[in-house]
């Protein structure tokens, strides 16, 4: 069981180098507390995120941190040049001696493509073409490709990736349907939304691993992200979050407010809706530990991303929430051990 953190950075309303600054401090802290991995969302031209270059902040945040693992979830396909992904790919890799893992997706918002110049009905074969060109990059060295977008003719990349054959991929999945290409393919796995779908999710996804037996080396990660908040007491991490809740809520809704339309397989309600269904997880260490390992026992999976920079929330009130958060990670990492044996012994 490992544990992870998945970033917007969404606009708080403090100055944009104070926020960076900030970010790149709790990156050491949640290299220090023993979280595996940082990922960060790509986005523009909205306050949901107010880093649109996850490149060039992840180059920030690898020069920060010595054993943290780290990438994009997702880099936004359609609006790259694939050679050019791939060297960077290839330069956040040997800036970091092998701690850089990327995320790979379409893109859920018409609008900000729309923004950069890429049509909907676009997206998702620039988006195929490009993940096979960057994938083939990156595993050879070298560039070979016809395709209706891009053309590589024996081109030979002068810088290759520190991991071999490539760093670690993934995919955001949002439906059991969509955790099939990702298994067959051994990359990994994150889901958001109900325990119900995520269970869903990660059935499916150990199914066609067991059909494709060959697609994977080793166990794959199969992960859940929660929006998370610990204080010392349930009142006081319910009055945190209902205080910084509504900036990310608007933050989030901003763009689809202003044109129309609403994210198919992803939406972001009430704070109080997100607690109903165990997406936002609040309260003391203790709360928040009976939840998770309740969660972690019934969804299948062997990766945990919070979310714990949302909104307004001050550093003091996320370092506070995440140092807390690492005296519940021991419980859920033996919940999920337990649930992990049990199988192996049924089977």
């Amino acid at each position: 069981m490992k544990f992870g953190v998945f970033d917007q950075n969404d606009a708080s309303g403090r100055q944009t180098d104070v926020q960076y600054e900030e970010r790149l401090e709790l990156a050491k802290l949640y290299e220090d507390c023993g979280f595996h991995c940082y990922q960060m969302s790509e986005h523009h031209g909205t306050p949901l995120n107010t880093t649109p270059s996850p490149s060039v902040f992840l180059a920030a945040l690898s020069q920060r941190t010595s054993t943290l693992r780290f990438g994009p979830l997702v880099y936004l396909l359609p609006l790259y040049q694939p050679m050019r992904l791939v060297e960077e790919i290839c330069m956040l890799d040997q800036l970091s001696k092998g701690r850089f893992e990327f995320g790979v997706g379409r893109g859920a918002s018409p609008h900000e493509l729309r923004y950069l110049g890429i049509a909907e009905e676009r997206a998702g074969e620039l988006y195929a073409e490009a993940f096979e060109i960057i994938r083939q990059g990156l595993t050879t060295g070298s560039l070979n490709f016809k395709g209706k977008h891009w053309t590589f003719d024996d081109v030979h990349l002068s810088i290759r990736p520190y991991q071999k054959p490539h760093p670690p991929i993934w995919y955001a999945a949002g439906s059991p349907d969509s955790a099939v290409w990702p298994a067959r393919n051994g990359i990994n796995l994150i889901c958001a939304g109900p325990l119900e779908r995520v269970r869903a999710v990660a059935d499916r996804y150990r199914a066609e691993q067991r059909q494709h037996s060959g697609a994977g080396v080793g166990e794959n990660l199969i992960g859940m992200n929660r929006y998370i908040l610990v204080a010392e007491t349930d009142k006081e991490a319910r009055a945190s979050a209902e205080r910084a809740w509504p900036i990310f809520h608007d933050n989030f809704w901003k763009l689809w407010r202003r044109h129309g339309g609403e994210p198919k397989n992803f939406r972001v309600p009430e704070l109080a809706l997100m607690m109903q269904n165990g997406f936002a997880i609040v309260g003391s260490a203790d709360t928040v530990r009976t939840e998770l390992v309740r969660q972690v026992s019934e969804s299948g999976v062997n990766y945990l991303s919070g979310t714990f920079a949302f909104g307004d929330l001050t550093l003091d009130e996320v370092s506070n929430s995440v140092r807390l958060f690492s005296s519940v990670m021991p419980a859920v990492r033996t919940a999920y051990d337990a649930v992990r044996h049990k199988h192996e012994a049924a089977a």
